[in-house]
């Protein structure tokens, strides 16, 4: 592997986790100098991160004007929800009928490290809400699956981001571990029940909150320059 891909690698992760905490909101530019300075690599590596984060949906390439942070549109908003619990439901549907200890722990570690994160008060309670749910999907052993649901949490990330309320964390969390007691007994009609109705409140908190102010990018990614606590 190249240095250039192994720095466009941690550029790229970076600059996800910023996203997704939503340190960096929806519609903020992304300039290649900024970063590339910020990170101390040439705007070639930074540039190469940002389409990779365009592919996830999280970042607009746009002709003459720049990279920003990909802004989703209210109608957007409601057809993603809508696609979101038709794919979760998908995966919900696949793991009762196979689910392993295995899995069973995977799940159960992830929301305890959710947990820990809430009680830090740290913004990676957000990040690991929304990546419990790529954890259900690659538990199907689906990459096709994954990849769907990958891209579609990403966006209702940013619809969260640009449209939404202040929430209780810890509900999210109960509601994951309800979602797994359910899928530990292979109760489908439950499991089914839990998601969909945890993917309404999720959507319920959509609710225009822009500030319209440009923050500062380069003093939010030195925050996110250090690899570890990923």
């Amino acid at each position: 592997m190249s240095t250039n891909t192994t720095r466009s690698d941690a550029i790229y992760a970076s600059l996800r986790r910023a996203i997704l905490e939503q340190a960096l909101k929806p519609g903020v530019k992304l300039p290649e100098d900024s970063i590339g300075d910020t990170f101390g690599v040439s705007r070639t590596s930074a540039r190469n991160a940002l389409v990779r984060l365009a592919g996830d949906g999280l970042v607009e390439m746009r002709p003459n004007r720049g990279a920003a942070v990909a802004m989703p549109s209210f109608e957007e908003a409601e057809d993603i929800f809508s696609l979101r619990r038709c794919l979760e439901r998908e995966v919900i549907e696949r793991l009762c009928k196979r689910m392993s200890k295995d899995a069973i722990d995977a799940l159960e570690s992830h929301v305890k490290e959710e947990e820990r994160a809430v009680r830090a008060s740290s913004p990676r309670s957000i990040r690991l809400a929304g990546e419990f749910h790529i954890l259900l999907a690659e538990l199907t052993g689906s990459a096709e699956l994954t990849g769907f649901v990958g891209r579609i949490v990403s966006r209702s990330s940013l619809i969260l981001a640009r449209f939404g309320r202040p929430h209780s964390a810890e509900c999210g969390i109960d509601e994951h571990r309800s979602l797994i007691a359910a899928l530990k007994a292979q109760d489908r009609t439950r499991a089914v029940s839990i998601m969909d109705a945890h993917l309404h409140a999720v959507e319920d908190r959509a609710n225009s909150d822009d500030s319209g102010r440009e923050p500062d990018v380069g003093a939010i990614l030195s925050r996110y320059l250090s690899p570890t606590d990923q």
